[in-house]
């Protein structure tokens, strides 16, 4: 494999490996992340930017990994040759596997921990990004809809039940749940009714 193809993926790896260590540690990021964060949104209660902060974070794993599949699926398809099926497949494991040895790693550091839903992260940054490259922008963007909606629907679902279970108010589930249903059914007819003229 040519050194353009195999080098970018490679270099990407190192770098994912250098934020796995202390220097990108919460305590780290929050050194510059929590004054940004306090600017971009001067009204947040401090709880309200501590979960910000997280969720920047994990959002880190997920465009992490997702240019990791990326530059291996373009090392393989075009450093190797093979075909756009087996060029992702070979990407995902790749990345899947980088993400169990980075946690591996994490999880030997003192100011960092290994975890399971850290690598969940990753292979969700993975497979979106192989599927927008196998399948198109349009199709993923389908599917990740699709999907959204099925977790609104469903999830939303389940929280009216335990809230009304216990007692407590659902607030804008009662409008946001039906809402995702109603959108479901809404693209299932009109996937139906393009079937049938076509």
């Amino acid at each position: 494999m040519p050194l353009a193809h195999w080098l970018p993926p490679i270099a990407w790896m190192a770098l994912v490996l250098g934020l796995s260590t202390d220097a990108a540690s919460a305590e780290q990021t929050s050194r510059f992340l929590l004054p940004l964060l306090h600017w971009l949104l001067p009204g947040a209660a401090p709880e309200q930017i501590a979960a910000m902060h997280g969720l920047v974070r994990k959002a880190g794993h997920v465009t992490e990994y997702a240019i990791l599949a990326l530059l291996w699926f373009r090392a393989f398809r075009r450093g190797r040759g093979l075909g756009p099926r087996a060029s992702a497949w070979l990407a995902l494991g790749v990345g899947l596997a980088w993400a169990f040895l980075d946690e591996w790693h994490q999880s030997a550091l003192l100011a960092r921990t290994g975890s399971a839903l850290d690598v969940l992260l990753d292979a969700t940054g993975a497979v979106a990004a192989l599927g927008v490259v196998r399948l198109g922008w349009r199709a993923a963007l389908d599917g990740a809809a699709t999907l959204c909606l099925w977790a609104a629907a469903l999830g939303g679902g389940t929280f009216l039940a335990i809230n009304a279970w216990i007692g407590v108010a659902s607030g804008v589930l009662w409008l946001a749940v039906p809402a995702a249903a109603l959108a479901l059914l809404a693209r299932r007819l009109l996937r139906t009714r393009a079937r049938s003229s076509a």
